[in-house]
């Protein structure tokens, strides 16, 4: 099976659409699935977001992850629901994409991005940009078939030893190949950010549940990310060192904050800060 719009493609149709102006959209998540990450939800709105932009462009870039002022979690999302996705482009041209945009479920909104802003790159670099044109003119149509997702793996960063209670360490190994490497992205594979994302958030959990900040038993659940920002491309096969510290002038009764770093070879690959809460999103 062609995992091309299959593998790592999280819109089925695009109900409005104004190119470089704003566009709405649906994604229907699999009911079969096990999970389906927060962090996916960030890229499918993402994602719309990009089709938006290469579409004002005539297909001549494709916006890359790269600076995620804020991102708000605010309701856990469950396979087989259907994600409503908003995009609003506040600027656009061939060097960037500046958007915000939020999905939801039934009405409420489960996610929120502000202040993001993607480099354009080459779409021939990527992706075929005929390939992408026919997509597009599929999603803005009839749509595309739901259910293709068949999931990712739910990576994780195996635990390194630290002698700092307050930190927690770990490598992750990037698969050499994958289904989604062969929709993100045919040309030139790379591994997505909102999976680095993921494994970056369950590490910085698991440091919580070891800090003893908070009562065992209670769920931890990541509230808001923010100043992410993403500087260099990792490819299949790499190798990721990532790190979580607790922030202790944030910490409180409810809530806490979590500098996340990755790097490869000594190089910084991306920064974030998170904050959790305990018990809920609230």
């Amino acid at each position: 099976m062609n995992d091309h719009f299959r593998a790592f493609s999280f819109v089925d149709r695009i109900s409005a659409f104004e190119p470089g102006v704003r566009a709405r959209g649906v994604f229907a998540i699999p009911a079969e699935l096990g999970a389906f990450p927060a962090c996916l939800v960030a890229e499918a709105v993402g994602q719309l977001a990009a089709w938006t932009a290469m579409a004002h462009i005539g297909f001549r870039g494709r916006p890359v992850a790269a600076l995620a002022h804020e991102t708000r979690f605010l309701r856990e999302v469950s396979p087989g629901q259907t994600l409503e996705l908003v995009v609003e482009i506040d600027d656009c041209d061939d060097a960037a994409v500046a958007y915000h945009g939020h999905a939801a479920v039934a009405g409420d909104t489960v996610i929120e991005l502000h202040d993001c802003l993607g480099p354009m790159l080459p779409v021939a670099e990527f992706d075929d940009p005929q390939a992408m044109a026919r997509r597009l003119e599929l999603l803005t149509g009839a749509g595309a078939a739901p259910g293709r997702f068949r999931g990712v793996p739910a990576l994780r960063a195996q635990r390194a030893a630290t002698q700092d209670p307050t930190i927690a360490e770990g490598l992750l190994q990037v698969p050499a190949s994958a289904p989604f490497f062969r929709d993100h992205f045919p040309r030139r594979p790379v591994f997505p950010a909102t999976l680095m994302l993921d494994a970056q958030l369950a590490l910085a959990c698991e440091l919580l549940t070891e800090s003893g900040r908070w009562p065992v038993g209670l769920p931890i659940v990541p509230t808001r990310m923010t100043r992410v920002k993403v500087r260099s491309f990792t490819p299949p096969g790499a190798t990721l060192q990532l790190r979580a510290a607790l922030r202790p002038d944030s910490a409180s009764d409810t809530a806490i904050s979590v500098d996340l770093t990755a790097s490869a070879d000594g190089k910084p690959v991306a920064t974030a800060r998170a904050e959790f809460n305990r018990g809920s999103f609230a």
